[in-house]
């Protein structure tokens, strides 16, 4: 009950935040001055919806050993609106749909058919909705050198609450050539810990083999099943991030841009539901499903920095080389190396395709272990491939419809742009995954 009244609190403060901001545009539009040129001209309204796939045979909910089946719907829509010549106010709402078979096996037990880590249970647990509400104010100065932002940010989902807020600070130099700008943001996150359901019986030291869960299902393997479990006491997780950015304009067709980052965690960084598999302690089953042996236990900090730079060539009025490279490393000991080109190529007035490509290759954590690699001895581990050693390849194809004179309207909204994306992922394990975007920009009249 605690939890959900400070929930609303949260709400009613960015829900507050944002109804300041309708006034305020509103009383600001009738005593704008008409020959200041405005930082943004007319409300403009995106709407982005995209659908990801993803396969895999290495579920972290299933100790590194099953599927990672997953369909993911988004739809979200972003809406700026000028609130005067200088103050802009930016409204993010987002909603994602998911079914996945992954944490559909949290309680394997809860569906038809018999339990099994490759197959998805078709229990409650399969399919979940997260939400997002959030509010940026940025004001420019009259010459339009400086400009400050700050915002707020409400996340939701069955689990997991999140509540942030953060600002910025934009200086242009050298005639617009040169631009350099710090961000800083924290996220304050709470947990609803879903533990795997055959490790529940067991928590505070139970002798869960008591418990009615246990009653009316037959252990085969080892059936003196005894596994390592303990409720996590610190349910929170703090974020805080400082981002550093430097832009200069090199030539009449050349860019760059340089960008460093520092992010601090604190509290629970475990995810509860996943699940570990001991190398020195026999496997116990239900069906054909094996039970947990533990459940991922990772430290409570974890500091991070990232490093990278952009580098664009405008070759023709026609072609242009968008390149990124980015190095990341952090006190678990993961580091990391991305790169990228993009190559848009306008082929009319208005029409644009851009195909892309995208290297990233990644060190293990110092925590994790494959399936039945972790020993009971050991103090942290997990099971996660998102933090073992692999390398990914993405490719990518785009296309982009703009019309500035937005001839075709929706009621009071004028089509300004359309935005067509398809990305292709593969990792050197098992995983694989795409995702197609699509994005409509409309003016208001």
């Amino acid at each position: 009950m605690q939890q959900q009244v400070q929930r609303f609190r949260f709400l009613g403060l960015l829900v507050a935040f944002l109804m300041w901001g309708f006034g305020h545009a509103q009383q600001n539009m009738n005593t704008a001055n008409s020959y200041k040129k405005r930082v943004l001209e007319t409300t403009e309204v995106d709407f982005l919806s995209s659908y990801y796939s993803q396969d895999g045979d290495n579920a972290a909910v299933t100790g590194g050993r099953g599927t990672e089946e997953l369909t993911d719907v988004t739809g979200t829509i972003i809406i700026s609106i000028p609130l005067s010549d200088d103050d802009v106010l930016i409204i993010d709402a987002g909603v994602s749909a998911y079914t996945s078979a992954s944490s559909s096996n949290v309680d394997p037990f809860d569906g038809n058919e018999r339990a099994d880590s490759f197959v998805a249970s078709s229990g409650a647990s399969r399919s979940d909705v997260w939400t997002n509400l959030s509010g940026t104010y940025t004001h420019s100065t009259d010459d339009r050198n400086t400009m400050y932002s700050g915002n707020l940010s409400v996340s939701s989902e069955y689990d997991y609450f999140s509540f942030g807020f953060g600002g910025a600070f934009t200086k242009l130099f050298n005639e617009k050539n040169t631009e350099v700008s710090i961000n800083a943001n924290i996220f304050l996150d709470t947990w609803t810990p879903i533990y795997p359901t055959e490790l529940r019986p067991f928590a505070s030291g139970a002798n869960g083999l008591d418990n009615g869960f246990f009653s009316n299902k037959t252990i085969t393997g080892n059936t003196d099943y005894s596994p390592t479990f303990e409720n996590f006491e610190d349910e929170t997780r703090n974020s805080y991030s400082v981002g550093l950015g430097f832009s200069q304009i090199l030539g009449k067709n050349l860019q760059g841009s340089l960008a460093l980052d520092f992010v601090k965690q604190d509290g629970l960084l475990s995810t509860p539901f996943q699940r570990v598999y001991f190398a020195d302690v026999a496997d116990s089953f239900i069906q054909e499903f094996q039970l947990a042996d533990a459940i991922e236990q990772l430290p409570d900090s974890r500091f991070k920095v990232a490093g990278g730079g952009r580098l664009n060539w405008y070759i023709n009025e026609s072609v242009v080389l968008r390149s990124y490279y980015r190095y990341y490393y952090d006190d678990w000991g993961i580091n990391s190396h991305t790169a990228s080109v993009e190559v848009p190529i306008k082929l009319s007035d208005k029409f644009t395709v851009y195909p892309s490509y995208r290297y990233y290759q990644q060190t293990a954590a110092d925590y994790f272990f494959g399936y039945e690699e972790a020993l009971s001895t050991n103090t942290f581990y997990t099971s996660d491939y998102d933090l073992s050693k692999y390398s990914a390849n993405q490719f990518g194809m785009g296309v982009s419809y703009t019309d500035i004179f937005t001839k075709m309207h929706i009621w009071k909204l004028g089509l300004k742009s359309i935005d067509l994306k398809f990305y292709k992922y593969d990792r050197d394990t098992s995983f694989s995954s795409s995702i197609v975007t699509a994005g409509f920009k409309f003016v208001m009249d």
